[in-house]
């Protein structure tokens, strides 16, 4: 297959990840245990501007990992427009968890994850670097962010 499209440069990768952090409804979540043993599961998401927002339940292997592990990739499904997120977690109960953010997936989804019947941990993940790329032809600039910092 012939790519005609010509690659976007940083500026408009970075607004593109803005743009899908806002409007997607699923993120991938990568953790692993304190065995290495790796966890991939999709979860819903929120992004308030500069965390991203996942909650699930602390006994399962993503929660736990999570809780202990305090890193984690996230991705996006799509593999002709890939975007990877490494972050760094801080883990909150339902009870400590700021209200802003527990309450933002009661806005984008209708669920409350504090008002379940089992308890639901949530997680902030702070950015650390973000690569974006649309196949081959972007990977040359693909960082976008190191450090924390935007690079564009």
């Amino acid at each position: 297959m012939k790519i005609t499209v010509p690659p976007r440069g940083p500026e408009e990768r970075r607004r593109d990840v803005l743009a899908r952090l806002e409007r997607e409804s699923d993120i991938w979540v990568a953790s692993a245990d304190t065995d290495g043993l790796p966890c991939l599961v999709p979860l819903w998401f929120v992004w308030d501007g500069q965390h991203v927002w996942l909650s699930t339940r602390p006994t399962n292997p993503t929660g736990r990992n999570l809780g202990t592990g305090r890193r984690t990739r996230l991705a996006f499904a799509d593999t002709r427009d890939v975007v990877l997120i490494d972050g760094e977690v801080t883990a909150f109960t339902g009870r400590d968890v700021p209200a802003a953010a527990a309450g933002s997936f009661h806005t984008k989804y209708g669920w409350d994850p504090r008002e379940d019947r089992a308890p639901y941990s949530f997680f902030r993940v702070r950015p650390l670097s973000v690569q974006a790329w649309h196949e081959q032809r972007e990977l040359p600039q693909r960082h976008l962010m190191r450090d924390g910092a935007w690079l564009v």
